[in-house]
């Protein structure tokens, strides 16, 4: 299951219990939204919550990062698990984002806020 918001500088999604091609469908349909009205999204995944994902899952979301590879600027990981952490590793071979793993939402959101600060302070 997801919790998907909009936020001003980023997409929060926050997975709970687990990740699926369902749930990944439904992130990929948001993020779509996002490029097609805003460029190059931020994107906040809190996966603090996360029991565990699908093979399915897993394989579009190589997919759909292979496919979209210059559509992220900052992606901001919130996770407590080594796992978690060494797949981001692996995601930045697959992605131009900027990827960091924060340990708690409020590191991440002030990361992701940072990218803003800095654009609007360019202009």
């Amino acid at each position: 299951m997801l919790s998907i918001s909009h936020e001003p500088n980023y997409l929060h999604v926050a997975v709970l219990s687990e990740f699926t091609v369902h749930d990944f469908r439904e992130f990929e349909e948001e993020v779509l939204y996002e490029i097609r009205f805003r460029g190059a999204v931020n994107l906040l995944f809190d996966l603090t919550e996360m029991l565990g994902y699908t093979l399915d899952m897993a394989l579009e979301e190589i997919r759909f990062a292979r496919a979209h590879r210059r559509d992220f600027k900052r992606v901001a990981i919130v996770a407590d698990d080594q796992w978690v952490t060494w797949s981001a590793w692996l995601n930045q071979l697959l992605s131009e984002a900027e990827i960091e793993v924060f340990s708690d939402v409020d590191a991440a959101q002030g990361w992701l806020n940072e990218d803003m600060s800095d654009v609007e302070a360019a202009a």
